[in-house]
């Protein structure tokens, strides 16, 4: 299919579509029912948005449940997580603004040379793809800094590994002149073009280190600079391996794949490894049998690719895989199956460079936009959390079978375990479903939903544990879990325990789903929600939650018990939360991938402390910017941000049509704690 037939928002990579049409009680429908009372309209086009929470967290719990303390009311660590700096204004410049006292300076941008050969970068694009693969690919997003003395058990903050995920690429930008367009090409693509675009996808392992002057810089020759591309290949792992629908060409017994694609969001293991998250990987295949497997069909895999890398004109292995029509003869002999090789979290160990990456299949088959651990504990289960960033889709929880010992942990105790779907209840309780066969009420339903159509997909049945966390959003869809608007990064508070998710936006919202809680059609603010386990324990099978925010412009409201907690102005006004970290010290900060229209101009980031709910902004991007991904050293004084495709001329001069993604070093001037 020509790429001009296909529907235009498909060439978006960020592009999701919406493909949950299982009918599950709908967020908005929740809220609407726990409304106390109805908000009302402040301003010409501002809203007064009510928490659906009559009462706090910590009232929430039943007694002796404990919900990891009253976040209203702990002094402390309100002290603790204070917002010592002056709120900046909103901008529509082309620079990075931070506070007073503040410094940024541009790292890293796409193309820096960081291993094999080093090749310089060319500002006209011309680099080849074996360039590509020895520098910092396109598009910045989630990133982690791993002290370089963290196996040893210290937390060195002047010299360290920054791991740092590359989501999509700007075709126009990469190239000199451009893609080159197969329809214009007899049918196929320049093999070295496709070869460029798969190496700037992926993640960038980068030795970094400040020297006495404060300034950081590569550490070239290090051998712990790494490239893991498109093309690198990856052990699967986990419940998955071997399972017949994984079957390739490439590996006969389900046992390996080539690549990862789409990488947003990540999460530090607590054994010291980096998961990188597979988004939205849909879009890189291409099925022309006019029908799809529910495999495919769930996450909207269509008949023509974004990029078309399957069309690279010399016809290699390497790049045919991405057409997954399947051929005549068996499934090892064609790429049939190869989607059902991504959706997955990837474990990469950075400190290892020679060790292949591993998909851990117990987490799950969606679009992962990334993982949060819960804080560890010395005999107890593993615990992580990941969003599903698609409009109506869901938040999973994965609970290990081993438990953790620090003396011996690693991606083993990700291979064992069961993964958990959220269903948020209108009284502010929740309850984890778990998606398992072993399960008697996620069989029984899985029973009683044989010979019927989940959705759009006639169901008859799971075939094992493989296929259920195949399709992993089916599997949801059946266990009634509640479909989100837009589930992206967590966060976990090192001080309660709470969890925190955005909710970035859902504009499929029609005038008819409108309630006191979503007064707005097409709602493009988002919010933030929050919860607390049962008993303080992150494995158990229950939580109580709340709204801790809802994004929107000046006179947008957050109401508990009748009272309004937040009140945004124009130091806090911010729209489609995504990005999400709480620092080492307790803050929360809150990066926006929104609209950069009046009145919130460039996207940006928010600082909130979580006990009071103050928020005040704190970095704004250039223009045409997402902000997304932050990390800090140990220390809390050097902070580093991506900025995803900027202008064409942030942040070094003119750069004609090849515009460069980097990272954003933000230290105090003083030398002090970043926020405090």
């Amino acid at each position: 299919m020509a790429k001009h037939d296909l529907d235009p928002n498909y060439l978006d990579p960020n592009y999701e579509p919406v493909v949950n049409h299982a009918g599950n009680n709908p967020f908005h429908e929740v809220l609407a029912a726990r409304m106390q009372r109805r908000s009302v309209i402040k301003g010409t086009v501002g809203a007064a948005l009510a928490s659906i929470m009559g009462v706090g967290l910590a009232a929430c719990a039943s007694d002796g449940n404990s919900s990891s303390g009253n976040t209203n009311a702990n002094s402390d660590n309100a002290s603790a997580t204070e917002l010592g700096f002056k709120a900046v204004a909103v901008s529509a410049a082309n620079q990075v603004v931070v506070p007073e006292g503040y410094s940024a300076q541009a790292f890293l941008p796409w193309g820096t040379p960081i291993t094999g050969s080093y090749p310089a970068f060319r500002a006209d694009a011309s680099n080849s793809g074996e360039d590509q693969e020895q520098q910092i690919g396109m598009h910045h997003d989630g990133m982690h800094f791993f002290p370089i003395d963290q196996k040893a058990g210290g937390s060195s903050s002047t010299e360290g590994l920054l791991v740092m995920n590359h989501e999509y690429i700007n075709q126009g930008a990469l190239h000199p002149d451009g893609p080159t367009s197969a329809d214009a090409n007899g049918g196929v693509r320049p093999e070295d073009e496709v070869r460029k675009e798969i190496a700037a996808h992926g993640v960038s392992v980068v030795h970094i280190r400040q020297d006495s002057q404060g300034t950081w810089d590569v550490v070239f020759g290090s051998p712990f600079n790494r490239r893991i591309t498109g093309g690198t290949e990856m052990d699967i792992r986990g419940p998955v391996r071997g399972y017949e629908k994984l079957i390739t060409r490439f590996s006969p017994d389900a046992t390996e794949t080539r690549g990862t694609l789409n990488n947003c969001s990540m999460g530090p293991t607590p054994w010291g490894t980096y998961l990188t998250a597979e988004e939205n990987w849909h879009g890189y295949f291409a099925n022309s049998a006019g029908t799809q497997p529910r495999e495919q069909a769930r996450h909207g895999v269509g008949s023509s690719s974004r990029y078309d890398w399957e069309l690279a004109d010399n016809g290699a292995d390497a790049y045919v895989r991405f057409d997954i029509t399947p051929g005549a003869g068996n499934a090892d002999e064609d790429y049939r199956n190869e989607a059902n090789t991504f959706g997955y979290m990837v474990e990469i160990d950075p400190f290892t460079p020679e060790s292949k990456p591993q998909k851990r299949t117990a987490l799950g088959r969606f679009g992962h936009e990334g993982v949060i651990f819960a804080p560890v504990k010395e005999g107890q289960p593993v615990v992580c959390y990941s969003g599903d960033d698609s409009r109506f889709e869901y938040i999973y929880k994965f609970v290990s079978s081993q438990p953790y010992s620090a003396a011996t942990a690693g991606g083993y105790l990700l291979d064992k375990g069961t993964l958990y779907v959220a269903r948020f209840n209108e009284d502010g309780s929740g309850d984890w479903l778990a998606l398992s066969l072993e399960d008697a009420d996620f069989a029984a339903k899985v029973a009683a939903a044989e010979g019927t159509t989940v959705g759009e997909v006639a169901f008859d049945g799971f075939a094992n544990q493989a296929d259920v966390l195949l399709n992993t959003r089916l599997a949801a869809d059946i266990a009634g879990a509640t479909p989100m608007d837009r589930p992206e990064w967590g966060a976990v508070d090192p001080n309660t325990g709470e969890v925190y998710f955005t909710l970035t936006n859902n504009s499929q919202r029609t005038e008819e789903q409108t309630n006191a809680a979503n007064p707005l059609a097409e709602n493009r603010t988002g919010h933030i929600i929050r919860w607390a386990e049962e008993n303080d324990d992150h494995a158990a099978v229950a939580f109580n939650w709340d709204i801790f925010v809802f994004a929107g412009e000046q006179g947008t409201e957050t109401v508990v018990d009748g009272n309004t907690v937040v009140s945004l102005s124009d130091d806090n006004i911010f729209n489609s939360p995504d990005g999400l970290w709480f620092d080492y010290n307790g803050r929360l900060w809150i990066q926006t991938d929104g609209s950069d229209d009046a009145p919130y101009q460039n996207n940006m980031m928010l600082a909130a402390n979580p006990v009071t709910r103050e928020i005040k902004r704190f970095f704004v991007g250039p223009q045409g910017c997402e902000v997304t991904g932050v990390v800090t050293t140990p220390d809390v004084k050097t902070m580093f941000v991506n900025i995803q495709h900027p202008a064409a001329d942030w942040p070094f001069g003119t750069e004609g049509d090849h515009p460069r993604d980097a990272a954003v070093i933000v230290t105090r001037d003083d030398g002090g704690v970043i926020g405090a």
